[in-house]
């Protein structure tokens, strides 16, 4: 069966980003993982075909903008103000990824000490 794409959930991490209803939360990464992610069951999605134009619509009707696409076309980025959200669509299901940003500033100040010696 086909997702209808017609009614939406705030995602399980990024309440502001749409998921479709029927899609089943399936996993989700706790504490400090360098990776914030939420794996959605979605049967009849196919990971060579584009994201579903209602989808990315109701995507932007939440106020998210895409910034870039991937070549193979199956992982797009979204942005909303400081927010930045990984779609990615394989066989059978979703995942919304939300980077953590802090980490590489904390590593570009530590090499930057390391010509004051």
């Amino acid at each position: 069966a086909e997702p209808s794409w017609k009614s939406f959930d705030g995602a399980a991490n990024v309440k502001s980003f749409p998921v479709p209803k029927e899609a089943n939360k399936t996993e989700q990464t706790t504490g400090n993982s360098d990776l914030d992610y939420v794996r959605y069951a979605l049967p009849g999605l196919k990971e060579d075909e584009n994201i579903p134009e209602p989808y990315l619509k109701e995507i932007e009707s939440w106020g998210w903008t895409q910034k870039e696409v991937e070549e193979n076309g199956s992982s797009l980025v979204f942005e909303k103000g400081k927010n930045i959200v990984h779609l990615t669509v394989h066989d059978g299901y979703l995942i919304i990824t939300v980077p953590t940003q802090m980490k590489k500033q904390v590593i570009q100040g530590l090499e930057g000490n390391k010509t004051n010696k």
